[in-house]
């Protein structure tokens, strides 16, 4: 079994795992995992070990855009659901 990589590390890294996302974004691991089940923050399935792996800075990006949602546009989940049906880190400018 590999070591946990330090915080210094994932936080450089391309590709992180939701645990590390929890630790980057300050957010609750029940609320990335909902994102995730809602198809709000997409990933990677690794055939290692079968581990999700998340585009750190996209995937960041998208948890600020999400609050934005949030707290200035009074959106519920289901309306930011909404808003980002169907879309891929890739498709974002």
């Amino acid at each position: 079994m590999s070591r946990p990589r330090s915080f210094e590390t994932f936080r450089q890294s391309d590709l992180v795992t939701i645990s590390e996302l929890v630790q980057l974004s300050g957010l609750r691991y029940s609320t990335l995992k909902y994102y995730v089940e809602s198809g709000l923050l997409p990933f990677e399935q690794l055939d290692t070990g079968l581990v999700r792996r998340y585009p750190r800075v996209a995937a960041l990006e998208r948890l600020a855009e999400i609050k934005v949602c949030k707290e200035e546009y009074k959106m519920t989940i289901q309306q930011i659901i909404a808003r980002f049906k169907g879309e891929t880190y890739a498709d974002r400018p």
